[in-house]
């Protein structure tokens, strides 16, 4: 996408850090500023022409004020420090923060701040307090990886309107994207034979029908009939107790890219199925190529997994 006109032609400031000084600060004239200026221009021609000493006075004052408002505008961003803070991890497609520490010694008001490529809807604005601040400048990546959200556009018109005073920066701190999560089909390695699923089956079976291996006892109730019933315990003592059985451990998922895919689809399902999995609390490992990561659960798994999916290569 084009930067517009005269963002174009201005020399770009890339770091990880940027002072707003004379050399980093552009303005130019508003709508409502160029509406003002031909206004007083409006009431100099009628003061001239009919000779009315009010007209002329109302259009110096105007001219007045736009002499005036560059100074004050341009103040109102002057001094002001940027820096990049720790961008958190998230999702291709999704609008994440980008974080930039602000430093100043005195208010700022009426800021807005937005990327250049972003939508035009995903803006910060507010004012600034003296001392330090967090931005959160919303974007949306449009791929995984490590990617930076490109141009940064801060600008004001406060106090007066007349004139946009804007800086423009490149942050360079990269922001972790995982893989858009698109729910689809993923290859599971470690799937129970045909033959172990008859196992599971009949061990199943086993415990619905008394099986002896039981974890512990309690008292039998009516609803649950004769199939849990101790019939030992019965013949010994003569009280009823039914059996209870530990639940069978599930078999952690093995999860590989999907082969008949394309690549950046595959791992779209696949951060689907991570995200769902570790939703459930299941265990799960992942399969990319050479790298391997065993079976786990929990947060730090579910960013491991993650992690190798955004910097797998294509």
């Amino acid at each position: 996408m084009r930067e517009p006109f005269p963002d174009r032609l201005i020399r770009r400031h890339r770091g990880a850090s940027h002072r707003l000084g004379l050399r980093t600060l552009y303005i130019l004239p508003s709508g409502f500023g160029w509406l003002w200026l031909l206004s007083c221009g409006v009431l100099f021609i009628l003061g001239v022409q009919g000779s009315s000493h009010g007209a002329l006075l109302l259009a110096y004052l105007g001219l007045g004020l736009v002499l005036l408002a560059p100074y004050l505008t341009q103040f109102n961003l002057q001094g002001l420090e940027l820096r990049c803070g720790s961008p958190a991890p998230g999702f291709a497609g999704e609008v994440l923060p980008y974080p930039v520490q602000t430093s100043s010694r005195d208010q700022r008001l009426a800021l807005a701040a937005r990327f250049r490529h972003a939508d035009s809807d995903l803006a910060w604005s507010g004012s600034l307090e003296p001392g330090q601040q967090w931005l959160a400048v919303p974007w949306r990546p449009s791929q995984r990886g490590l990617q930076t959200p490109g141009r940064l556009r801060l600008q004001s018109s406060a106090p007066l309107g007349l004139f946009v005073c804007w800086t423009l920066w490149d942050p360079t701190a990269p922001q972790l994207i995982y893989p858009a999560r698109r729910p689809g089909p993923v290859l599971e390695l470690d799937r129970p034979q045909p033959r172990e699923r008859h196992q599971a089956e009949a061990g199943a079976d086993d415990q619905a029908g008394g099986s002896d291996h039981w974890r512990e006892l309690t008292p039998h109730r009516p609803e649950e009939g004769l199939a849990r019933l101790a019939w030992k315990q019965l013949a010994r003592s003569g009280e009823r107790y039914a059996k209870r059985f530990a639940d069978p451990q599930p078999r952690p998922h093995l999860l590989a890219p999907d082969p008949a895919l394309p690549r950046e689809r595959a791992l779209e399902h696949l951060s689907a199925r991570l995200w769902q999995l570790a939703a459930s609390g299941e265990s799960y490992g992942l399969v990319l190529g050479s790298q391997t990561i065993a079976a786990g659960s929990g947060s730090a798994q579910l960013e491991r997994c993650l992690a190798a999916l955004a910097l797998a290569p294509p």
